[in-house]
Protein backbone atom coordinates (compact mmCIF):
# COMPACT_ATOMS: atom_id res chain seq x y z
CA UNK A 1 0.00 0.00 0.00
CA UNK A 2 1.08 3.75 -0.54
CA UNK A 3 0.55 6.54 1.31
CA UNK A 4 -1.09 9.61 0.38
CA UNK A 5 1.62 12.81 -0.28
CA UNK A 6 -0.66 14.90 2.33
CA UNK A 7 -1.17 13.04 4.95
CA UNK A 8 -0.01 9.93 6.70
CA UNK A 9 -3.42 7.70 5.88
CA UNK A 10 -2.77 4.53 4.13
CA UNK A 11 -4.52 4.33 0.64
CA UNK A 12 -6.88 1.98 0.32
CA UNK A 13 -7.67 0.58 -3.68
CA UNK A 14 -10.35 -1.63 -4.74
CA UNK A 15 -7.46 -3.98 -6.34
CA UNK A 16 -6.62 -4.73 -3.25
CA UNK A 17 -10.13 -5.05 -1.89
CA UNK A 18 -11.24 -7.24 -4.59
CA UNK A 19 -8.59 -9.76 -2.87
CA UNK A 20 -10.23 -10.04 0.10
CA UNK A 21 -12.36 -12.86 0.01
CA UNK A 22 -15.23 -12.16 3.23
CA UNK A 23 -16.95 -9.59 3.67
CA UNK A 24 -15.93 -8.82 7.47
CA UNK A 25 -11.87 -8.69 6.22
CA UNK A 26 -13.09 -6.28 3.65
CA UNK A 27 -15.17 -4.32 6.35
CA UNK A 28 -11.66 -4.24 8.23
CA UNK A 29 -9.62 -3.22 5.78
CA UNK A 30 -11.99 -0.22 4.87
CA UNK A 31 -13.03 0.94 8.54
CA UNK A 32 -11.82 4.34 9.37
CA UNK A 33 -12.87 4.30 12.89
CA UNK A 34 -14.20 7.94 13.04
CA UNK A 35 -16.31 9.66 15.41
CA UNK A 36 -19.98 10.67 15.26
CA UNK A 37 -20.66 14.69 14.83
CA UNK A 38 -16.82 15.02 13.74
CA UNK A 39 -16.69 17.70 11.62
CA UNK A 40 -15.41 16.67 8.22
CA UNK A 41 -16.26 19.85 5.60
CA UNK A 42 -17.93 22.23 7.90
CA UNK A 43 -18.27 25.49 6.35
CA UNK A 44 -16.86 24.68 2.98
CA UNK A 45 -19.74 21.36 2.77
CA UNK A 46 -21.34 23.08 0.08
CA UNK A 47 -18.42 21.99 -1.90
CA UNK A 48 -19.07 18.24 -1.46
CA UNK A 49 -22.77 18.61 -2.41
CA UNK A 50 -22.19 20.07 -5.24
CA UNK A 51 -19.82 17.52 -6.63
CA UNK A 52 -22.21 14.91 -5.31
CA UNK A 53 -25.25 16.64 -7.35
CA UNK A 54 -22.98 17.13 -10.35
CA UNK A 55 -23.42 15.00 -13.90
CA UNK A 56 -20.46 13.56 -13.26
CA UNK A 57 -20.48 11.96 -9.86
CA UNK A 58 -24.17 10.56 -11.39
CA UNK A 59 -21.88 9.41 -14.44
CA UNK A 60 -19.76 7.52 -11.95
CA UNK A 61 -21.93 6.33 -9.54
CA UNK A 62 -24.07 4.67 -12.11
CA UNK A 63 -20.62 2.41 -13.44
CA UNK A 64 -19.88 1.24 -9.76
CA UNK A 65 -23.12 0.47 -9.29
CA UNK A 66 -22.71 -1.58 -12.52
CA UNK A 67 -19.71 -3.14 -11.75
CA UNK A 68 -20.04 -4.12 -8.11
CA UNK A 69 -23.45 -5.65 -9.63
CA UNK A 70 -25.24 -3.05 -6.70
CA UNK A 71 -23.24 -5.71 -4.03
CA UNK A 72 -22.09 -3.95 -0.84
CA UNK A 73 -18.64 -3.78 -0.34
CA UNK A 74 -18.53 -5.45 -3.81
CA UNK A 75 -19.06 -9.01 -2.78
CA UNK A 76 -21.31 -11.74 -4.40
CA UNK A 77 -23.98 -12.60 -2.76
CA UNK A 78 -24.51 -9.60 -0.54
CA UNK A 79 -27.01 -7.56 -2.97
CA UNK A 80 -28.12 -4.10 -2.16
CA UNK A 81 -32.14 -4.06 -1.80
CA UNK A 82 -32.32 -0.64 -0.66
CA UNK A 83 -30.53 2.79 -1.78
CA UNK A 84 -27.38 2.24 -2.87
CA UNK A 85 -24.13 4.41 -1.77
CA UNK A 86 -21.07 5.43 -3.16
CA UNK A 87 -18.28 5.14 -0.51
CA UNK A 88 -14.99 6.97 -1.41
CA UNK A 89 -12.28 4.65 0.43
CA UNK A 90 -10.28 7.35 0.63
CA UNK A 91 -12.14 10.29 2.94
CA UNK A 92 -11.88 13.33 0.50
CA UNK A 93 -10.99 16.49 1.42
CA UNK A 94 -11.70 20.04 0.51
CA UNK A 95 -8.79 19.88 -1.21
CA UNK A 96 -9.17 16.74 -2.85
CA UNK A 97 -12.57 18.94 -4.48
CA UNK A 98 -11.11 21.90 -5.25
CA UNK A 99 -7.76 20.21 -7.53
CA UNK A 100 -10.34 18.11 -8.17
CA UNK A 101 -7.67 15.03 -7.35
CA UNK A 102 -7.69 11.40 -8.60
CA UNK A 103 -9.72 10.19 -5.60
CA UNK A 104 -13.17 11.86 -6.33
CA UNK A 105 -13.95 9.69 -9.45
CA UNK A 106 -11.16 6.99 -10.23
CA UNK A 107 -13.27 3.46 -9.48
CA UNK A 108 -9.82 2.30 -8.17
CA UNK A 109 -10.93 4.14 -4.76
CA UNK A 110 -14.83 3.97 -4.83
CA UNK A 111 -17.00 0.86 -3.93
CA UNK A 112 -20.48 0.41 -3.12
CA UNK A 113 -22.15 0.34 0.27
CA UNK A 114 -25.45 0.19 2.05
CA UNK A 115 -26.21 3.07 4.61
CA UNK A 116 -25.31 0.65 7.21
CA UNK A 117 -21.86 -0.59 5.98
CA UNK A 118 -21.10 2.77 5.05
CA UNK A 119 -21.72 4.01 8.98
CA UNK A 120 -19.94 0.85 10.42
CA UNK A 121 -16.45 1.81 8.26
CA UNK A 122 -16.80 5.77 9.22
CA UNK A 123 -17.58 5.16 12.80
CA UNK A 124 -15.59 1.80 13.04
CA UNK A 125 -18.47 0.01 14.75
CA UNK A 126 -19.19 -3.36 13.06
CA UNK A 127 -22.76 -3.06 15.00
CA UNK A 128 -24.02 -1.15 12.68
CA UNK A 129 -23.63 -3.96 9.79
CA UNK A 130 -26.71 -6.14 8.61
CA UNK A 131 -26.27 -9.20 10.14
CA UNK A 132 -25.52 -12.29 7.61
CA UNK A 133 -28.42 -14.35 6.97
CA UNK A 134 -28.64 -17.90 8.60
CA UNK A 135 -28.31 -20.46 6.49
CA UNK A 136 -31.44 -23.28 7.40
CA UNK A 137 -31.66 -26.55 7.35
CA UNK A 138 -34.61 -28.97 7.85
CA UNK A 139 -35.80 -29.17 10.96
CA UNK A 140 -33.10 -27.13 13.03
CA UNK A 141 -35.94 -24.95 15.24
CA UNK A 142 -37.85 -28.16 16.37
CA UNK A 143 -34.73 -30.45 17.54
CA UNK A 144 -37.25 -32.84 18.96
CA UNK A 145 -38.58 -33.68 15.08
CA UNK A 146 -35.11 -33.75 13.96
CA UNK A 147 -33.73 -36.78 16.57
CA UNK A 148 -37.42 -38.94 15.73
CA UNK A 149 -35.86 -38.19 12.38
CA UNK A 150 -32.95 -40.35 13.06
CA UNK A 151 -34.74 -43.30 14.50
Amino acid sequence: MMTRTNTSTIIRTYSELTRIPTFMARYEYLRIGGSVGRETFGFDRYLNQQFYHSDEWRSIRDFIITRDLGCDLGLEGFTIHGRIYIHHMNPITVRDIRDYTEYLTDPEYLICTTHETHNAIHYGDSTLLIAEPVERTPYDTCPWKKAERRI
